[in-house]
């Protein structure tokens, strides 16, 4: 496990960054970071999670990426139940529908991914590469992307 990935399983290290959304400074993370507010699926519970944005096809629209893969709480959530709040930038609690889009189109953002931030998708894709390769072979894939579950969040704009 290399130091990214050890980063992002320390619960206190990733779970910081709320703490900032909540007292309503997480501009200071810019547009590039989101908190994803969601319903607990068993318990119905606010829950929080703090993301990078992969894509911004429209102002409307943001994707997000499960880089810690499909067993991720917060991609279990959003599959329970799609109605989420989006804190971005000096907006807050924007209400918004988380959708997954299909293996196809999510290998292919991430693919605009990789070739639009170098230098991130080569911290993140060893993390990613842990538990999507053995997946994709898993499922008889050739194209472990395509294991990769990405959301696009479709935001309620006044």
């Amino acid at each position: 496990m290399g130091l990214v990935s050890r980063a992002l399983h320390t619960r206190w290290f990733v779970r910081s960054p709320i703490r900032l959304y909540r007292s309503g400074l997480g501009f200071l993370l810019g547009d590039r970071m989101l908190m994803l507010t969601h319903r607990g699926r068993t318990s119905g519970e606010p829950r929080y999670v703090v993301l990078e944005v992969s894509d911004r096809p429209a102002p409307d629209r943001i994707v997000v990426v499960a880089g810690l893969g499909p067993r991720s709480q917060w991609f279990r959530n959003i599959q329970a139940d799609p109605r989420v709040l989006v804190s971005i930038g000096r907006r807050r609690d924007v209400r918004a529908r988380a959708a997954v889009m299909s293996p196809d189109d999510g290998a292919a953002m991430l693919a605009r991914y990789a070739a639009e931030h170098p230098g991130s998708w080569n911290a993140l894709q060893p993390v990613v590469a842990e538990w999507a390769e053995p997946l994709a072979r898993e499922r008889g894939l050739d194209d472990s992307l395509r294991v990769v579950p990405v959301v696009e969040l479709r935001l309620e704009l006044d």
